[in-house]
C-alpha cells in the first residue's frame, strides 16, 4: 500500500438510499510498518490470514449494490484486521481481549503470538482505528440528515469449523448467521432478513457469532440508527481457507441486495 491509498473508503450509493453495507473484514493488506511489529514468518502470516480475512465480502457488497433498486452505500475496510479491527471495543468492554483480539491483535485464530507482549496498541489505535471510526461516523450522520436515517448493514463470514480463538464456538454455525442488537435492530429487519435468505438454508440467530456494529456516537442512544450483521457461513461460497469463490457468492450477492430494497422500499 502506497502512502496515497486510503485505508477505506466510503463508496457513495443514492441520494436517497439510509443503507450503508459495512465490509470490515475483507482485506488482506498489512503496511510495512505494522508487519515489522508482527512476529509470524510470511508464510505463518499468510495462514493467518487465510483463516482471519472474510474473503470476497467486498464482491458480495459490490454486487448486491449493483443489483439493489436504490444504490446502497458501501464503507470497505481496505486493510486487513491484523492491522487493527475497526468493530471491536476500544477498552474494557471488548469481551475478544481475553484471547488477545481486542482493537490490536497479540494472538492469532489458534491463540499462538502474533504481537510481542509489551506492544502499545496507542500508536495503532491513533493512527488506523480512530480515523476509522470518526469516517464511519461521519457517513452515518450523513444518511440520517440525508433520510431522517441510517440503517448498517455489517457483511461478514466465518468458517464452517470452529477456530479456537471463538468464544462461543460450541452452538450453531447455520449457512448465514444474523447478529442483532437490542436497541438497534428493528423485529421487522429480522423477519425481512430471513426470508431472503431463507432460500440459501437456514437462518440463524446471533450464533456462533451475536451482535452487530454501530459507532460509538450512536450506539445506544440513537433509535433512527438500525443495525443487521450478516454473518455467511464460508462453505456456502469459497473454498476454505482462502480459497476462490464459487457460485454461492452470486446467490448471496441477489438475497442482500433483496434486503437492501426491502429497507428502501
Amino acid at each position: 500500500m502506497t502512502p496515497a491509498e486510503p485505508a477505506f473508503a466510503l463508496l457513495p450509493g443514492a441520494a436517497g438510499s439510509p443503507v450503508i453495507l459495512h465490509v470490515p473484514h475483507s482485506a488482506r493488506e498489512i503496511p510495512g510498518e505494522v508487519r515489522d511489529g508482527i512476529v509470524l514468518d510470511d508464510l505463518a502470516l499468510a495462514r493467518e490470514l487465510d483463516h482471519i480475512t472474510d474473503a470476497h465480502t467486498a464482491e458480495i457488497a459490490e454486487e448486491a449494490a449493483r443489483l439493489a433498486g436504490l444504490t446502497p452505500w458501501r464503507f470497505v475496510n481496505r486493510l486487513s484486521r491484523l492491522v487493527v479491527d475497526p468493530e471491536r471495543f476500544p477498552d474494557e468492554r471488548e469481551e475478544m481481549t481475553a484471547v488477545g483480539m481486542g482493537a490490536v491483535y497479540t494472538h492469532t485464530t489458534h491463540r499462538e503470538v502474533l504481537r510481542p507482549a509489551d506492544t502499545d496498541p496507542e500508536p495503532l489505535l491513533a493512527r488506523w482505528f480512530r480515523p476509522y471510526a470518526r469516517a464511519m461516523s461521519e457517513a452515518v450522520a450523513d444518511r440520517l440528515a440525508a433520510t431522517g436515517r441510517a440503517l448498517i448493514v455489517d457483511i461478514h463470514s466465518y468458517p464452517a469449523t470452529a477456530l479456537p480463538y471463538e468464544l462461543h464456538g460450541e452452538g450453531p454455525r447455520p449457512p448465514v448467521c444474523l447478529g442483532t442488537d437490542a436497541f438497534h435492530t428493528p423485529a421487522e429487519l429480522v423477519k425481512r432478513a430471513r426470508e431472503v435468505f431463507g432460500d440459501l438454508g437456514e437462518t440463524g440467530l446471533n450464533s456462533p457469532f451475536a451482535g452487530t456494529y454501530v459507532p460509538l456516537e450512536f450506539y445506544g442512544r440513537d433509535a433512527r440508527v438500525g443495525a443487521l450483521m450478516v454473518e455467511i457461513r464460508r462453505d456456502t461460497y469459497m473454498t476454505e481457507p482462502g480459497g476462490p469463490a464459487g457460485p454461492g457468492l452470486g446467490r448471496l450477492a441477489e438475497a442482500l441486495a433483496a434486503l437492501v430494497d426491502g429497507v428502501d422500499g
